[in-house]
Parts: structure tokens; sequence; C-alpha cells
């Protein structure tokens, strides 16, 4: 199969703004003599053909400012000197080098250039592009009359092709990485060369005044030596093609970036997919990830969860001797962890130890719990994979997927003969393909019977002895591989046709991520990243090795979202990718939503009937508008819309200055226009700051009522606890049978749909689901009763009543690691709540109180809707902030209720100590009815009463919260209600 080459309009676009530079340029060639510096050398009086730019220099910035205004792009003030130097950004995947190349031919044709160098950063990229000289050999042939032309690779052993480049009529193409010739040391600087006479490569070329095309110009010309490089080969021009221009210093003369190319479907939109286990985000999470020693300290990564302004969010962080989980996470329920006090950093034996529940946590148990994602990964990367050739392969698309490794090991292992055996990876896929080609719909396929075995394959670097290995970008023989069998790859297995190639059978391709540039495929529909130690890969190199859109079996594209979706199984949350990925396009140059002095500079004011020339508003009328639109506050100090902007443009208030308004008839509504090409006013929450409330301190409310109420709720308790073991047995039993199954089977998978559009990248939910691995067996077992024993501090004796009596050890031969890990977590939650049904509470002997300090708050910032106003000194605070419905409508009934003396909705910091972590009761009344004697009550305002509506936990650490009040023995009642009506 061939790939088919077909002009897009974007492409002639981007071709014609090169071409359009040279206007006014007549057809030139410039001759020179190549001599030797002795006047007996042998190459004196001949010729060499070179360029000869014939266009001055306001009539050059005259041609590129009318190429800028046409695309809408900001107006360039100046040429570069001491050579013109312009950017033409196109994202990856919508045909850069084809652009490069048929611009190359076009400069020719139209022009008479005939000396073009492409400069490269790496292996990798120049690879890419000799292959695609090769793919457009006969596309070119025929699209330009036979235009003849010659494309070479530099190679330092093979110096005759420069001095042929030098001499040649033809239209010569010299290919080239800059690490050739960014040092004095190069073959390429040097003038001992007998083969050329003393004369450097360097020189020759630099008579020819090439034009040259920097491939990734952020990547070439990034350092002071590279600039000069470049500056040797003595340029008449250099065209910049890059999808992330570092340098925006240049002139941009086309842009097509991820905004453009999504919004027009150029190139493939992008699913980001996620896999997590599945956490309950009222407990304590812990993973250690990993253990750093130094001479003087230990220090263990750990991921846990940590209480934000926005919610409870996953996040990593480092943990010492002594330190307290609670501090750290913000959170309670990382009470019952306690605080660390060992780190053991023994190879092969890493752990934390903890002064509370879990006492010990190991590496090898995180490490193993990657391994189950990693193979949900995988798992639901073929289940992707397989859904879409359904779709796909009777449009004659294959479907391939790509996972990134960085290690080859994982995928592919010798013997100590030499014979090739599957890694880890490896071994997981052809058990999760096995699995899921199993499904009855799958069996319509038309691969359906190859075997597993057959499917995969590894693009790596080889050794001298043909195996694998972790080559990096710089290892050439990875990239020949991946190039040769391009063509294959993207041809479906057909034995009536004859395709039987092995590629022909391959669908899913192992890769090292050091190979993240320089080559992609159209077909790759699914990329799942596996990477154990940190990942190099960026989120741009990642999608770009797909970004491409497909290709049919004639090799033609087959354009649409509807083909043309993406799946990154990413190794990190969607919200994390996404966020990621809108970074680097920031870091990169692209500005979501920014609005800088040049943003209106092309805007066009008229155009000229009769040249055709086009007045832009320019760059000191720009300017001094982005300097209004501050003034106003619709800009703020980051150069970011903001909320006044949105309001006046949706009120349709938005006004200019008479001074731009008398520049064209419709000039507000151009600038409306431009300014929502950057910024979604949709997008923006409106809120009203008129609702905006100060809750303070009364206090006059601090005395009287409050006293009294106070002095009844005020006093700490301690407690202690009697262990009914065999009743904890079967309850821990029972807990284990419920709950064990469904938390180790499970991986929850979300896929998200990435939206990129100037004001940023937005994210919509397509797939929320969980799903099960293969199930397997484990015939080596590790010793289970130690393990839980260490875990768990009960003894053996209980620990095997509690499994025997669970019927719950057969999950044990399917995951052992798993199955201990749970039990052990499982047991200890059952542990805990035994505790309660046996805790005393006694007042403490001392008489400790909590501090009426609890109340120093002053003022608190909150809203309308989240306050009740207070009257007659009735609480400690003006306004009672409440959390929910219910707690709004308890509020409410006290104020309305006039036998409601005094309440209170107990501080954060008033926690009663429980064996389930701390618990903190709701609210304090006093209540008087008709003069009657006063009660006190605390009150536990739930949405419903019921015990079997409550969750269990929550459940008993009411329970205790009621037998601390019983001990201090002060009159308080303990009530559990919705609403006031249930309290007295």
């Amino acid at each position: 199969m061939k790939i088919q080459f077909d002009e897009l309009k974007y492409q002639a676009d981007a071709i014609n703004a090169v071409l359009s530079v040279f206007e006014g340029q007549q057809i030139r060639k410039s001759e020179f003599t190549i001599m030797d510096q002795d006047a007996q050398g042998k190459l004196f009086g001949e010729k060499g053909i070179g360029n000869k730019i014939d266009v001055s220099e306001s009539k050059l910035l005259q041609n590129v400012q009318q190429i800028q205004i046409k695309r809408g792009i900001p107006i360039a003030q100046s040429i570069p000197s001491p050579f013109p130097q312009f950017n033409i950004e196109m994202e990856t995947g919508t045909g850069k080098t084809f652009v490069y190349l048929k611009s190359i031919l076009e400069m020719n044709r139209k022009y008479g250039f005939t000396k073009f160098i492409i400069v490269v950063p790496s292996v990798a990229i120049k690879e890419g592009v000799m292959k695609t000289l090769q793919m457009t050999k006969d596309y070119f042939k025929t699209q330009m009359q036979g235009l003849v032309y010659r494309a070479f690779m530099y190679d330092s052993s093979k110096l005759n092709d420069v001095q042929a480049f030098a001499s040649s009529d033809d239209v010569e193409i010299m290919v080239i990485n800059i690490q050739a010739f960014n040092s004095e040391d190069n073959i390429f600087n040097r003038n001992d060369r007998d083969s050329l006479y003393g004369i450097s490569p360097k020189d020759y070329i630099a008579e020819t005044n090439p034009i040259v095309v920097i491939d990734e110009p952020q990547s070439v010309d990034n350092t002071v030596n590279a600039k000069a490089a470049i500056a040797t080969l003595n340029p008449s021009f250099v065209f910049r093609f890059s999808a992330t221009h570092k340098e925006e210093g240049y002139p941009l003369l086309y842009k097509l970036g991820p905004v453009e190319a999504y919004q027009n479907k150029l190139v493939k939109q992008i699913e980001v997919a996620g896999i997590k286990r599945t956490i309950d985000g009222n407990e304590a999470h812990l993973r250690l990830l990993g253990i750093k020693a130094t001479k003087t300290s230990v220090t263990a990564s750990v991921e846990v969860l940590e209480k934000t302004k926005t919610g409870i969010v996953k996040k990593t962080i480092s943990l010492k001797k002594n330190d307290d989980l609670v501090k750290k996470t913000k959170l309670t329920s990382y009470e019952e962890i306690g605080f660390v006090r060992d780190i053991s950093a023994e190879k092969g034996n890493e752990y934390i130890e903890f002064s509370g529940e879990p006492a010990i946590i190991y590496l090898s148990q995180a490490q193993f719990a990657d391994l189950e994602v990693k193979r949900g990964q995988i798992r639901k990367t073929i289940e992707e994979h397989l859904n879409k050739e359904l779709k796909l392969n009777s449009l004659g698309i294959k479907v391939i997927s790509l996972f990134f490794i960085d290690n080859v090991a994982n995928y592919r292992q010798y013997d100590e003969e030499g014979k090739a055996y599957l890694g880890e990876y490896g071994r997981i896929f052809e058990e999760e393909y096995k699995d899921v080609i199993k499904s009855p719909k799958f069996k319509k396929l038309r691969d359906y019977h190859i075997p597993a075995e057959e499917v995969h394959n590894g693009y790596f670097s080889i050794d001298k002895n043909g195996k694998f290995k972790n080559g990096g970008e710089k290892d050439e023989s990875a990239f020949q591989i991946i190039m040769k069998d391009k063509e294959d790859l993207l041809t479906m297995y057909d034995e009536e046709k004859g395709k039987t190639k092995t590629a022909h059978k391959l669908r899913f391709i192992f890769s090292h991520s050091a190979l993240k540039e320089g080559w992609d495929n159209p077909n790759v529909f699914q990329i799942c990243t596996l990477i154990d130690s940190k990942d190099e890969l960026t989120k741009r190199q990642k999608i770009g090795r797909g970004l491409r859109i497909a290709v049919n079996q004639n090799g033609e594209r087959v354009h649409g979202f509807e083909v043309n979706t993406l799946t990154v199984m990413a190794n990190e949350s969607y919200e994390d990718f996404a966020s990621g990925l809108q970074h680097e396009y920031e870091k990169d140059g692209m500005e979501f939503g920014i609005f800088t002095n040049e943003t209106f500079s092309s805007l066009v004011l008229e155009v000229d009937e009769l040249t055709g020339y086009q007045k832009p508003l320019g760059h000191e009328y720009s300017k001094k508008l982005v300097e209004y639109l501050t003034d106003q506050n619709y800009i703020d100090s980051k150069g970011k819309g903001t909320v006044a902007l949105a309001k006046a443009i949706k009120d349709q208030v938005f006004e200019l200055p008479e001074e731009y308004t008398v520049l064209a008839p419709d000039m507000t509504e151009k600038v409306i226009a431009a300014i929502e090409l950057k910024f979604n006013t949709e997008k923006v929450e409106i809120k009203d700051h008129a609702k905006k409330e100060t809750v303070r301190l009364n206090k006059e409310a601090l005395s009287g009522s409050f006293i009294e109420l106070w002095e009844r709720i005020k006093y700490k308790t301690t407690y202690s606890i009697h262990f009914d073991s065999e009743q904890f047995i079967k309850d821990a039993a029972d807990k284990l049978r419920d709950e064990l199954l469904v938390r180790i089977q499970k991986l929850e998978y979300e896929r998200r749909q990435l939206k990129i559009e100037e004001a940023g990248i937005e994210e919509k939910t397509t797939v929320k689901t969980s799903f099960s691995t293969v199930q397997r067996e484990y015939t080596k077992a590790p010793d289970i009763l130690t393990e839980l024993q260490q875990d768990t501090k009960l003894t053996r004796k209980t620990i095997i009543a509690i499994l025997k009596q669970s019927g719950t050890l057969h999950d044990f031969k399917r995951n052992p690691q798993m199955y201990m890990l749970e039990a052990a977590r499982i047991i200890n939650a059952a542990k805990r709540l035994a505790m309660v049904d046996g805790v005393k509470y006694e007042k403490l002997e001392t008489e400790e109180v909590y501090d009426q300090s609890l109340f120093n708050q002053e003022e608190i910032e909150s809203y309308e809707d989240s306050i009740v106003k207070v009257s007659d000194n009735r609480s400690p605070y003006d306004h009672v902030i409440v959390d929910s419905n219910i707690e709004r409508a308890f509020a409410e009934s006290c104020e309305q209720d006039p036998n409601v003396k005094f309440y209170i909705k107990l501080p954060a910091d008033f926690k009663i100590k429980t064996p389930l972590g701390n618990y903190n009761p709701d609210w304090a009344l006093s209540v008087e009815e008709d003069g009657k004697e006063k009660l006190y009550f605390i009150v536990e305002t739930k949405g419903s009463t019921a015990s079997e509506d409550l969750r269990k936990t929550e459940l008993e650490k009411i329970r205790c919260g009621e037998k601390h009040f019983a001990a201090i023995n002060t009159g308080i009642t303990f009530k559990r209600a919705v609403e006031l009506e249930q309290v007295y």
C-alpha cells in the first residue's frame, strides 16, 4: 500500500504564504567560482550555482504584512537581519514536512531558486524527513511536470555530495542535523579534507546562498553555537517550521495551531481515558511511591488524599520521621494512622512504620497496585481498539494501538541462551487479549482468527546480536525499522490478496518512550503509556504519534471526527492530562485567552478596490485599544478577559471610544469578534458580589445563656475499650465476606473528550464505568498469616478463625497480594468498629476543657445562600453558617422558636476522640418551655435518623459521642434529629 498525497487547502495556503514573500522577485541564479587557495587547485575556474534574491527590504515587509493581514496574524514591524527569517506554525500531524518540501519545489518553479538545506534537530526527525522524501517522489514527479531534484542526507564520509550540491544546476536538497555542524571539530567546518581539496564543506555551501528550512527550530538553533552555525551557512532566507515556536521575534507567515487544526478537523479529536483503583473519599488513602535516603536523612514519597479549597484531591507528599499525617493532609480521617515512627530504605524491604493503623505500608504493595492499574490500562486499550475495528474495518481502515514503555525488559526478555520470552507487559497483553476477544461481538472481526502471539510486537533499538535494547532517540536502528515498516503496518492482513507479511498481522505496537519524535502513523487510534519511572514524554509528544488523519487501504485520507478519534490511555487522571496539555501549549508559546499589544493589529479597516491592498489597524492603535480595555477593567493584569468584559458583551453595552468607531463603520463588531476568539464569554460565571456577607462575632452574646450552655458541654473525656473476641471474629468474618470481592476486583475507567479552543482546553465525559481484569490463580503464595498478623496486630489464632469463617480464601489464590492488602484493611476496620461496642468514656480527673477561644475568629466571609441571620443575641455570631439545606432549616427553626434560648453551630475544632477518629457534633442548644426548667441538648442533624441510613463509621462515631456526653454528666441530652420538633 502506498499513502496518497493530495494537497489540502490549508497546506496550499501555507505554501502560498511562503511563496508570497518573494512577490516581485525575478527568476535569477548566481554563478560563482570554486577555487582552492592554491592557484594550481584542481577546481580553478569551475562554476558553482547559487540563489540570487532581488527583493528590496521595504517590498519584503509589505509582502509579509499583507500575508499576515490576510491570515489575521499580528503584523510585523520589520524584517530580521542579517538575513530574513520567518516562522510557519503547523500543528503536529497536519503535514508540515510535506508543506516545506512542496514549497521548496514551488520556489524553484516560480523563482528559479535551486539550493536548499533542511536542518533538523535529531536523528529521529532526519529519518522521518528522508522517509517523506521517498514516499512523495512519485507524487512530486507528476505534480511538478518532471522537475529534476536531488535530495540527500549529509554524511561526513561522502563529501562529494557537498561538491555536487554546489556545482549542480538542478534543484539540490540537503538534509542535515544540527549536531553535524555546530562545533569547530565537525568535519563540516574543517578544511583538511583531501576529497574537497582543502575547502571546507561549510565554504562550499555558503557560496550558494542557500534557502534554509529549519524543522523544529526550538530544538535546532536554541543555543548561541547553533545560531552561529546557521549563520555560517550564509542563508539568503530562513523558513522556520514548527508546531511550537519558542522564539516569536521572527515574523509569523502562517498559523495552524492546535485550536485551528481541531476546529477544522484537520487532526484527530482527542479523548483521554484514566484508570484508577476505587478509593473511598471518607477513608484515609495511603500509598508508598518511593523512598530516598541520603547521608543525613531518609524521606518517603507518599500518595495521600488532601483537603484543598476546592475539595479532597489525591496528592504526592514527602514524609520524614515524626511527621503527623493530619497536619500534612488537613484531614481528620488520618488521625487513626498517626505519625511516622520509622522509614526503611533497605533495598527490597522499603516501608514506613506508623504509630497507628496501618502500622506498616510497603513499597512492594504500591508497585503491585500499580501493576493492576497497568493491567487495566492494557485491557481497556484492547477493548477500545477492538471496538474501533468493528466500526472502521469496513471502511478499509486498519486500527493500530501504541504502547509506550521505558524498559524493554518489561516487554521482551532473554534467557541465558539468548532465547526471547515475554516480559511482564507482553504476558499481560496476551492474557487480556485472549480474554477480551472471547466476547461474541468480536467474532465477526476480520482478524479474529489471528493468534494473540502474532498481533503484537516491539519496535526498539537493536544490539549487535539482534536483541532489543533500551536505545535512545540518537539510536538510528529503531527509527530505520519503524520507517521501513510504515506502509506495511497500515496494510490489513489478507491471504487472498497475498498480504501476509508479519507487519500486516500487527495491530498492537510496543515502543520505547525515548523514541518520542520524528515518527508517527496515521492509523494509531490508541496510545497507552506504561511508564515505571518518571514520565519524560510530554503530552504533545504522546498525542503527536497519532494525530494524523487516518488512511484506508488505498492510502487515501478518511476525514471526520466520527472516524478520527485518538484515545490516550493516560498514566494519570484526565484532569491532570488536560491541564498538563494546556500548560505545555502555553509553555510552548500558545496563549490561551491572552490579549497582547498586537492582538488587534491585523484587523482590516478597508480594502483598496484597485490594488487589493488591505489597510490594517496597526500596532499603535492596537496597543492603545488594549490599554483602553485594561483601564475599563475588561482585561486584567495577566492579559486575560474579566467578568466585567463578559458582562458588557452579554448585556450588549460594550462600547469603544470615538477615535476607534470613526475608523470603520462596523468597528465595534470587528473588535467584539476578535475578543470572542480569545475569550469565551459563555464560560464566565458572573457572580453577584452584592450577595457576599461578612459574618461577625457578637461579643455581647458570649455571656449569660452562652456561658450556661458552654459550662455543660466544655468538659473533655478519655476512653478505654473492653473487647468481646468471639463477637469480633464473627463481625470481621461477615465484613470480609461482604466487602472483599468487590474491593479487589474493580478498577474505575473514565474517558473524556478534549475540546481545544482559543479560550483553553475543555473536557466532556463520554464514558464512566468500572471493570475487572482477567481472573488468575497464583501457584506461589506468600505467608498470609505472618503478613496479616503484622498488619492487624491480631494473634494467628484470631486471624485463622476470621479467614475460615469468612469463606473468602478462594480469592487469595486469584490475587494473593491484593487479597492480603484488602483483608488487612477490612479486618482493621472491623476491629475499630468492635472497639466502639466496648468503649467506655470517663471525664478527665483534671477536668480538662475545650477552650472558649474556639470562638475567637471575629470575621468570616460567606454568601447569603450559606447563612441564617441570628436575632436576640441567641448565637455567638450575627449569622450562622450552614453546610446543607437540613442545617439551614434547623437554624431557621431555632430562630423562629422562642423556647430556644441559645444555640451554637459547634466549630470544627470541637472534636471528641473516638476509636474511629475524631467526632464533631453539629449543634448545642438550651431550651426553656413555658418557664419550666431549662433543658440542654447536643443535636446531630442528618438527612435521616434511621441507623440503616447512616454509614457504619458515621453511626459508630455518633454512638461514641453519645457515650462521651453521658460520661461528663452535666445534664446534656444527646439527640439525633432531622428537625427541631424531634428534639423536645
